[in-house]
């Protein structure tokens, strides 16, 4: 036998290892992701959950929340440059609420993501921050979490408010005359949450309706 052709049969036998390697892998992990999406998914669906059980009361509305939701185009409105999420809570089949995705993009760290939800009274049930990047220690008291103040956190003083009852140059923070509270020496972390939030309540308030009849799953505002 010569050594050409036995390098040959050498090569092709490697490289038939290595494809059949190749093969077991791909097919195991196709198996393991397979066995673990279902708790992925489930714990997921847990933590939005236990987000807007920190917004909305979880007695105020009956239906499936998670189910009953709407995607949202890019809403400049909002600061969703690439889309976000409605979510519509209803009692009895009456509408009861909006918990709606927004973003500040002019945090003093960059984007804050939060979550608001707007009564079908139009008043704000509560905001949380989502995702930022604000200094610890001193921006970052927009998320409860963070904020050192457990007894009344810098977020809550949003629950109650509605658009209507405020005067537009007023959803401001008191440094610039309006009249929302905020944290000396973290100004710009707040002034970027108190208009996004500001921005989400007339959205929402504007859109309620058409929000409430959209279909499940559909994307609100597309075209047909």
């Amino acid at each position: 036998m010569n050594a050409p052709a036995t390098a040959a049969r050498t090569a092709l036998r490697s490289a038939a290892a290595m494809l059949a390697f190749t093969l077991v892998f791909t097919a195991l992990m196709a198996f393991t992701h397979a066995c673990t999406r279902p708790a992925i998914e489930a714990s997921a669906q847990q933590a939005q959950m236990r987000l807007i059980d920190e917004v909305l009361p979880p007695g105020s509305y009956d239906n499936a929340l998670l189910d009953d939701a709407v995607l949202l185009g890019p809403t400049p409105a909002l600061g969703l440059d690439g889309g976000g999420r409605a979510w519509r809570a209803r009692k009895a089949g009456e509408p009861v609420a909006l918990i709606v995705e927004a973003s500040a993009p002019d945090g003093y760290a960059g984007r804050i993501s939060m979550v608001v939800a707007v009564g079908a009274d139009g008043r704000l049930s509560g905001v949380r921050i989502t995702a930022h990047k604000e200094t610890p220690g001193l921006g970052d008291y927009i998320d409860p979490n963070k904020d050192r103040r457990k007894d009344l956190p810098w977020i809550s003083q949003f629950a109650g408010t509605a658009w209507k009852d405020v005067d537009a140059a007023r959803w401001a923070v008191r440094k610039d005359g309006g009249s929302f509270a905020y944290r000396s020496g973290a100004t710009i972390s707040a002034r970027a949450v108190v208009g996004a939030v500001g921005r989400a309540t007339a959205w929402a308030a504007a859109h309620h309706d058409a929000l409430f009849i959209a279909p499940a799953g559909s994307t609100f505002g597309a075209q047909p």
